[in-house]
């Protein structure tokens, strides 16, 4: 990777966390070609600097560009800044392989399991590009689109198996307002963005139930129980369930209002059906696609996820609301660790 002139990245695509992902990265001094998938979105940002389908009142950095032309977004990147839906990666990253840049460093953003195989992002994306485990990198915390553009202090941590690597995206992301730490547990940050959603999910229900703040609390602690045991069960380092990627995302994701798993889950909680919900959220919300994919997982590996195997019957429809609170209150009794 040369080091003569700035870095530069290209970030796909231009939904509310890319396009924060864009503005981090510009803010930080990298050159950034955010792609967008609509013309006048793209047209948009160019002319007027700002996304008008997310952020319409936000003005982005000069060094941000956007365009529809993937190839011309991706020539000359030295890292790839992926925020896509989980279950449109490995079609999309097919698709887009002959264009990635060789020697380029992606970064993943993405918060969900591949439904079917049950892989994590970084695994799909090795599988269909082929680069390697150190030039792949996963960015992940608690981190609110919405929070960031608006420059409110913030902190994720940047995980990559080859830790210099780790410390010049470092470099390439940290801004006044964005501090990013870095990391060698891949596994442990993927798993911790993903699981998060799945209890939020949960909360929202609760919430949406008033079942109060003592049942938030609980499920908040017992969420992060699951995550910390299905991601040591993989190779995680339980440690990093208790920092940025695991409790601090968990905790933004469970309690904010502009958490998109939270809402969803609270439009279930005061009885919509789950399409409703879905329609009212807008967005992608990667804990509904990604809750059966985590249970099926954590099967193979013979763990034990109540929370998330209760939120998956509720998505389902095989478990009713009324239903949902006992089964997890009437399970045996047992030791807390």
């Amino acid at each position: 990777m040369s080091h003569a002139r700035p870095a530069h990245a290209a970030v796909l695509s231009a939904g509310s966390w890319g396009t924060a992902a864009a503005k981090i990265l510009a803010d930080a001094g990298t050159g950034v070609t955010l792609h967008a998938r609509r013309p006048e979105i793209a047209d948009a940002i160019n002319t007027t600097r700002c996304n008008p389908a997310y952020f319409p009142d936000v003005k982005l950095p000069d060094a941000v560009t956007a365009t529809t032309d993937l190839a011309a977004a991706m020539s000359g990147a030295d890292y790839l800044v992926l925020s896509i839906p989980a279950q449109s990666l490995r079609a999309n990253l097919t698709a887009w392989a002959p264009h990635i840049p060789d020697n380029v460093v992606i970064v993943s953003l993405m918060k969900g399991i591949e439904q079917g195989t049950g892989k994590r992002a970084s695994e799909v994306i090795a599988e269909t590009t082929g680069v390697a485990k150190e030039r792949m990198a996963v960015l992940s915390g608690p981190n609110l689109a919405r929070e960031i553009v608006s420059e409110h202090p913030a902190a994720a941590t940047i995980a990559c198996p080859d830790q210099d690597m780790a410390r010049r995206f470092q470099t390439a992301c940290r801004t006044t307002y964005f501090r990013p730490y870095t990391s060698t547990d891949v596994i442990g940050c993927e798993l911790g963005g993903v699981l998060k959603n799945v209890t939020a999910l949960a909360v929202g229900i609760a919430s949406g139930m008033n079942l109060g703040q003592d049942a938030i609390g609980v499920l908040v602690a017992r969420g992060l129980a699951e995550a910390i045991r299905l991601a040591t069960a993989l190779g995680a380092d339980p440690i990093t369930l208790t920092g940025l990627a695991g409790l601090g995302d968990l905790v933004a994701t469970c309690s904010s209002p502009l958490s998109r798993n939270r809402t969803f889950g609270s439009h279930l909680g005061t009885g919509s059906t789950v399409a409703q919900a879905a329609a009212a959220t807008r967005q992608t919300t990667e804990g509904v696609k990604s809750a059966d994919a985590v249970l099926t997982l954590a099967h193979a590996h013979g763990i034990e996820i109540p929370i998330t195997e209760t939120v998956a019957a509720v998505l389902r429809g095989t478990l009713t609301l009324d239903k949902a609170t006992p089964a997890l209150m009437e399970r045996p009794a047992k030791s807390e660790h």
